[in-house]
Parts: structure tokens; C-alpha cells; sequence
């Protein structure tokens, strides 16, 4: 198969609730992580190429649908204000990322072995 057409993988993971809505994805897990890396919103969504007022539509949503808080925030002052995830945002991406992570593996290898000829 000529490499610029050959095909190739790609697993996206989200989480729905009982309803089937999305709850949790990969644009909620890519703007919490760069929370984590910037601590501020401003500048992870900033380094994301979106307005400020999405990301916090975003973060707003996920606690709504979660039922719990994924940042805490402090209004600036001497040092600056910033953003930092809770506690249960950090065990929720942590999951999420771990969980992505395998079933890419996995998914990784039944698509080897089930397109290796194709």
C-alpha cells in the first residue's frame, strides 16, 4: 500500500452519562492538563487558540455534569491571580489519561493484526 494512502488509527475516548451525553473528552481533558502546566485559564486557553470565555463554558459544563469542581481559582493580587485543578480533577484526568491510554494500545493492536494486509 503506498504510504502517503495507508491508513492508520485513531481512538477517541469520552465519557457519556446514563443518557448518553457527553460529560468528558478530550477537549476537557487538553484544557484541564494545560491548566495544570500554565496555572491560569487564561493562559491554557490562550495557548489553545480560544477565547477565555469558552474555556470557562467548558470548565463550567464538565463541573455541571460532574457535580463537582475541576478548578480552584484565585483573583489576582501582589503575586497574580491563577487557576489550579481539585483534587478530584486531578484523579479524573488522571484516570481519563490512563484509561486513553490503554484502550489506544489495545485498539492499536486488534488494528494491526485486523488491517495488516489491507
Amino acid at each position: 500500500m503506498n504510504s502517503d494512502r495507508s491508513l492508520r488509527l485513531a481512538v477517541t475516548l469520552r465519557l457519556l452519562d446514563g443518557e448518553g451525553r457527553r460529560r468528558f473528552g478530550p477537549g476537557v481533558a487538553a484544557l484541564l492538563s494545560e491548566v495544570r502546566e500554565k496555572r491560569s485559564l487564561r493562559a491554557a486557553a490562550a495557548s489553545m487558540g480560544m477565547a477565555y470565555s469558552k474555556a470557562w463554558r467548558i470548565v463550567r459544563s464538565a463541573e455541571e455534569a460532574l457535580g463537582y469542581k475541576l478548578l480552584a481559582s484565585t483573583i489576582g493580587g501582589r503575586h497574580g491571580g491563577g487557576a489550579a485543578l481539585t483534587a478530584e480533577a486531578e484523579t479524573l484526568l488522571a484516570a481519563y489519561q490512563a484509561l486513553r491510554e490503554e484502550v489506544a494500545a489495545y485498539a492499536q493492536e486488534r488494528f494491526e493484526e485486523h488491517f495488516r494486509d489491507i
